[in-house]
Protein backbone atom coordinates (compact mmCIF):
# COMPACT_ATOMS: atom_id res chain seq x y z
CA UNK A 1 0.00 0.00 0.00
CA UNK A 2 2.74 2.47 0.83
CA UNK A 3 4.74 1.43 -2.64
CA UNK A 4 1.34 2.24 -4.46
CA UNK A 5 0.83 5.43 -2.63
CA UNK A 6 4.78 6.28 -3.20
CA UNK A 7 4.32 5.92 -7.35
CA UNK A 8 1.41 8.03 -6.86
CA UNK A 9 2.48 10.90 -5.73
CA UNK A 10 5.70 10.45 -8.02
CA UNK A 11 3.04 10.42 -11.07
CA UNK A 12 1.45 13.83 -9.78
CA UNK A 13 4.77 15.22 -9.46
CA UNK A 14 5.59 14.35 -12.82
CA UNK A 15 2.30 15.73 -13.97
CA UNK A 16 3.04 19.06 -12.10
CA UNK A 17 6.37 19.40 -14.01
CA UNK A 18 5.13 18.29 -17.12
CA UNK A 19 1.89 20.60 -17.69
CA UNK A 20 3.10 24.05 -18.19
CA UNK A 21 1.55 26.80 -15.44
CA UNK A 22 -0.67 28.89 -16.98
CA UNK A 23 0.26 32.14 -15.35
CA UNK A 24 -1.41 35.77 -15.28
CA UNK A 25 -0.32 38.20 -18.20
CA UNK A 26 0.20 41.52 -17.95
CA UNK A 27 0.18 44.06 -20.45
CA UNK A 28 1.06 48.04 -20.79
CA UNK A 29 -1.54 50.02 -23.41
CA UNK A 30 0.20 51.03 -25.61
CA UNK A 31 -1.31 54.74 -26.50
CA UNK A 32 -0.44 54.46 -30.64
CA UNK A 33 -2.92 51.72 -31.26
CA UNK A 34 -5.74 52.55 -28.23
CA UNK A 35 -8.57 55.31 -28.22
CA UNK A 36 -10.55 57.22 -25.65
CA UNK A 37 -13.13 58.40 -27.19
CA UNK A 38 -16.86 60.53 -26.69
CA UNK A 39 -20.21 61.78 -28.24
CA UNK A 40 -22.22 64.19 -26.31
CA UNK A 41 -25.75 65.92 -27.92
CA UNK A 42 -25.53 69.56 -28.44
CA UNK A 43 -29.27 70.75 -27.98
CA UNK A 44 -30.99 67.49 -28.98
CA UNK A 45 -29.51 68.59 -32.75
CA UNK A 46 -26.53 66.98 -33.21
CA UNK A 47 -23.64 64.96 -31.75
CA UNK A 48 -20.38 66.66 -30.62
CA UNK A 49 -17.52 64.02 -30.72
CA UNK A 50 -14.14 64.07 -29.03
CA UNK A 51 -11.71 62.29 -27.65
CA UNK A 52 -8.11 61.86 -25.52
CA UNK A 53 -5.04 61.98 -26.31
CA UNK A 54 -3.13 61.36 -23.45
CA UNK A 55 -3.78 58.18 -21.43
CA UNK A 56 -2.23 55.11 -20.10
CA UNK A 57 -3.61 51.63 -18.52
CA UNK A 58 -2.02 48.25 -17.24
CA UNK A 59 -4.23 45.07 -16.91
CA UNK A 60 -3.55 41.34 -16.31
CA UNK A 61 -5.69 38.60 -17.70
CA UNK A 62 -6.01 35.19 -15.93
CA UNK A 63 -7.50 33.02 -18.49
CA UNK A 64 -7.95 30.00 -16.15
CA UNK A 65 -9.56 32.07 -13.68
CA UNK A 66 -10.97 35.27 -14.74
CA UNK A 67 -11.99 36.68 -11.65
CA UNK A 68 -8.09 37.36 -10.95
CA UNK A 69 -7.83 39.77 -14.03
CA UNK A 70 -7.81 43.88 -13.12
CA UNK A 71 -7.95 46.39 -14.97
CA UNK A 72 -6.55 50.00 -14.30
CA UNK A 73 -6.60 53.22 -16.78
CA UNK A 74 -6.18 56.62 -16.23
CA UNK A 75 -6.68 59.96 -18.56
CA UNK A 76 -5.60 63.28 -18.80
CA UNK A 77 -8.63 65.34 -19.26
CA UNK A 78 -6.19 68.57 -20.17
CA UNK A 79 -5.79 66.60 -23.15
CA UNK A 80 -9.58 66.89 -24.81
CA UNK A 81 -10.09 67.37 -28.21
CA UNK A 82 -12.60 68.28 -30.17
CA UNK A 83 -11.40 69.64 -33.02
CA UNK A 84 -12.29 72.72 -32.15
CA UNK A 85 -9.56 74.77 -29.38
CA UNK A 86 -12.22 77.46 -28.04
CA UNK A 87 -14.56 74.62 -26.68
CA UNK A 88 -11.38 72.85 -25.80
CA UNK A 89 -10.73 75.45 -23.22
CA UNK A 90 -14.40 75.92 -21.78
CA UNK A 91 -14.22 72.16 -21.50
CA UNK A 92 -10.56 72.36 -19.50
CA UNK A 93 -12.33 75.21 -17.07
CA UNK A 94 -14.02 75.33 -13.94
CA UNK A 95 -17.33 74.79 -15.96
CA UNK A 96 -16.97 71.71 -16.34
CA UNK A 97 -13.57 68.99 -16.70
CA UNK A 98 -11.86 71.68 -14.08
CA UNK A 99 -8.59 70.48 -14.76
CA UNK A 100 -6.11 72.30 -12.44
CA UNK A 101 -8.07 70.86 -9.58
CA UNK A 102 -8.85 67.48 -11.11
CA UNK A 103 -5.81 66.66 -13.38
CA UNK A 104 -6.53 62.67 -13.55
CA UNK A 105 -9.71 60.84 -14.76
CA UNK A 106 -9.11 57.13 -13.42
CA UNK A 107 -10.54 53.81 -13.56
CA UNK A 108 -9.67 50.97 -11.04
CA UNK A 109 -11.37 46.97 -11.74
CA UNK A 110 -13.01 45.51 -8.69
CA UNK A 111 -14.36 42.77 -10.32
CA UNK A 112 -13.81 41.17 -13.51
CA UNK A 113 -16.04 37.92 -14.78
CA UNK A 114 -15.74 35.99 -17.91
CA UNK A 115 -18.32 36.99 -20.47
CA UNK A 116 -19.54 35.74 -24.17
CA UNK A 117 -16.87 37.89 -25.78
CA UNK A 118 -14.79 39.08 -23.48
CA UNK A 119 -15.34 40.03 -19.83
CA UNK A 120 -17.62 42.24 -17.69
CA UNK A 121 -16.02 44.34 -15.31
CA UNK A 122 -16.53 46.57 -12.46
CA UNK A 123 -14.46 49.04 -11.13
CA UNK A 124 -14.52 52.57 -9.65
CA UNK A 125 -14.47 55.19 -11.84
CA UNK A 126 -12.64 58.51 -10.56
CA UNK A 127 -14.17 61.93 -12.09
CA UNK A 128 -13.96 65.36 -11.02
CA UNK A 129 -13.95 64.63 -7.52
CA UNK A 130 -16.40 61.98 -7.66
CA UNK A 131 -15.65 58.31 -7.60
CA UNK A 132 -18.99 55.89 -8.57
CA UNK A 133 -18.94 52.50 -9.80
CA UNK A 134 -19.21 51.90 -13.61
CA UNK A 135 -19.65 48.31 -15.38
CA UNK A 136 -19.23 47.40 -19.07
CA UNK A 137 -18.39 44.52 -21.15
CA UNK A 138 -14.98 44.52 -22.84
CA UNK A 139 -15.04 42.38 -26.14
CA UNK A 140 -11.99 40.98 -27.60
CA UNK A 141 -9.26 39.32 -26.07
CA UNK A 142 -7.87 38.18 -29.60
CA UNK A 143 -3.94 38.05 -29.36
CA UNK A 144 -0.96 38.99 -32.00
CA UNK A 145 2.76 39.35 -32.29
CA UNK A 146 3.59 42.68 -33.69
CA UNK A 147 5.93 44.01 -33.80
CA UNK A 148 8.08 40.37 -34.58
CA UNK A 149 8.44 38.81 -30.94
CA UNK A 150 5.83 41.08 -29.56
CA UNK A 151 2.85 39.67 -28.20
CA UNK A 152 0.36 41.81 -27.71
CA UNK A 153 -4.07 41.89 -26.95
CA UNK A 154 -6.68 44.56 -27.56
CA UNK A 155 -10.49 44.90 -26.08
CA UNK A 156 -12.99 47.25 -26.93
CA UNK A 157 -16.20 48.50 -24.77
CA UNK A 158 -18.97 51.24 -25.28
CA UNK A 159 -20.72 51.97 -22.02
CA UNK A 160 -22.86 55.23 -21.20
CA UNK A 161 -21.84 57.72 -18.05
CA UNK A 162 -24.47 60.88 -16.73
CA UNK A 163 -21.60 63.58 -16.54
CA UNK A 164 -24.28 65.42 -13.43
CA UNK A 165 -23.23 62.51 -11.55
CA UNK A 166 -19.98 63.00 -11.38
CA UNK A 167 -20.27 66.77 -10.40
CA UNK A 168 -20.57 68.65 -14.10
CA UNK A 169 -24.44 69.61 -14.19
CA UNK A 170 -24.05 72.74 -15.92
CA UNK A 171 -25.51 73.59 -18.86
CA UNK A 172 -27.47 69.92 -19.38
CA UNK A 173 -30.40 72.22 -21.01
CA UNK A 174 -27.94 73.23 -24.07
CA UNK A 175 -25.37 70.12 -23.31
CA UNK A 176 -26.39 66.27 -23.28
CA UNK A 177 -26.01 64.70 -19.77
CA UNK A 178 -25.37 61.36 -21.10
CA UNK A 179 -21.71 60.79 -22.28
CA UNK A 180 -21.62 57.98 -24.89
CA UNK A 181 -17.74 56.51 -23.98
CA UNK A 182 -15.88 54.39 -26.27
CA UNK A 183 -13.02 52.72 -25.32
CA UNK A 184 -10.60 50.29 -27.81
CA UNK A 185 -6.89 49.47 -26.53
CA UNK A 186 -4.07 47.65 -27.54
CA UNK A 187 -1.73 46.10 -24.38
CA UNK A 188 2.15 45.16 -25.22
CA UNK A 189 2.69 42.09 -22.95
CA UNK A 190 5.53 42.87 -20.47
Amino acid sequence: MVGRNLKVLAGVAVLMVAVPFLAAEEYNVDPAHSSVTFQISHMGLSWVHGRFNTYSGTFTIESSDPAKSSFAFEIKPESVDTANSKRDEHLKSPDFFNVKQFPVVSFKSTSVKAAAKGFEVTGDLSFHGVVKPVTFTLEGGRTAEFPKGVQRTGYSAMFTVKRSDFGMGKMTDAIGDDVYVAISFEGVKK
